[in-house]
Order: C-alpha cells, then structure tokens, then sequence
C-alpha cells in the first residue's frame, strides 16, 4: 500500500493522426503541427492542515471515505508500451494523463464541469497500490467536490474518454495542454502527433448543451 502525502487544496475552477507511433485502431486526420515543451514535474510542497476536531464519521487526520458512486483508481502501474515507451496505468491498463493548466507546486487541478467529464481525474480513497512507481512521488489533492485526485510528482492525473481500450494514447497532445505522464509525473514526449489534436465531446448525458459547446480542453 502507498501512503499518500496529503495536500488539501481547493480547485479552482479529438481529433488528428499520431505520426508511425500511433496506438493500434487509430484513424485520425493530421494538422498543422504542434511544438511540444518539456516540462519537469515539481515534487509538492504544501503539507496537510490538521483537522480542527475529530468526529466519529471522519476522525482527525483522516480523510473521510468517498462516495459508494465513484469510481477510485485503486492501482498505478508503471510499464512501457511499444513505440510510447514510460507510462503510467491504473488497474484496468488504461493510461493517464496530465494537463498543463494545472500545477505541481502547489499541487492544484484545473480541469473541472466539462473538462472533468472528458479527463476524469484518477481518484483514491488515499490507498492505491503501487508497481513501478516510487511512493515518494505519489500524493493526493482534494477537489472541488471532496474526492481526493492522485498526483503523480505533484501533478494531478487523469483518464481520457476518447481511449476506447486499455492501452491507446488517444489524449496525447489534445489541445497542446494534455500528455501522457511517466513514472516521475514528467511528460512523455516520445510519441507526440503531427498535428494538435482536438478532445472529444462530453457525454451526451452531461446535458443539453454538452455536444463540445462551450469546452476548448
């Protein structure tokens, strides 16, 4: 078991073709191309504040256990995939992510409402197992809602809905913000896209107005 270094923070608030590096069933069209930055992850700083009183339901210094709805990331996998080389995965084999407009030092996640449905945060009850990935860089941060996001050297994580199987990198470069994270919580800049890719839609069942209007992630 990881024993997460806690951080409380509140929140604030596709397509184009990978080059010969493109996961398996992956059919996009190119554009123009993006220039890519490599950025080192910062580990976190900001330490917990203890709680203010204890109650039963949720004693001091422990978080209070989410919702029986929602779905916790209950294992990283650190592993390579060919031609993406260093990835992190959660149980089920599906690759995370991390966004650009959110940052590591302090930790804090900006994709929210829209953005959330498309990018779900991997979520924890603070508990994931771990497999080649160092438990030192591996942390928490607490939403806008109270769920509680993996960090990953200080950066909050994600799945991507346009990944239709365990495996694929769909996400990588959507929008020149979002790229799959490796074992230290930096970018994997091997296998970047010719071009920018656009993220998907939200679920239809986010609401009326949720066929992309209004999301630029």
């Amino acid at each position: 078991m990881a024993h997460l270094k806690r951080t409380t923070v509140i929140v604030a608030s596709a397509m184009v073709a990978l080059t010969a590096c493109a996961p398996a069933g992956y059919n996009g069209a190119n554009s123009s191309a993006a220039e890519p930055v490599a950025v080192a992850a910062a580990e976190p700083t900001a330490t917990a504040e203890p709680e203010a009183t204890a109650t039963a339901d949720a004693p001091a210094n422990e978080p209070a256990a989410p919702p029986a709805d929602v779905r916790l990331t209950d294992q990283l996998v650190g592993k390579k995939l060919p031609r993406m080389g260093q990835v992190v995965t959660d149980q089920d084999g599906w690759v995370l992510y991390r966004f650009d407009k959110d940052s590591a030092d302090p930790p804090q996640s900006n994709c929210v409402d829209k953005c959330a449905q498309v990018w779900p945060p991997a979520l924890t009850d603070g508990n994931p197992q771990l497999q080649g990935v160092s438990d030192e860089k591996v942390g928490t941060v607490t939403r806008q809602d109270g769920t509680r996001q993996i960090t990953i050297g200080g950066w909050p994580v994600y799945r991507y809905i346009g990944d239709k199987k365990p495996g694929q990198w769909k996400g990588q470069g959507v929008g020149g913000t979002w790229f799959v994270v490796d074992t230290n919580g930096r970018k994997n800049l091997t296998c970047l896209p010719t071009g920018t890719p656009k993220a998907v839609a939200p679920p239809a069942s986010g609401g009326s107005d949720s066929g992309g209007s209004g999301y630029s992630y």
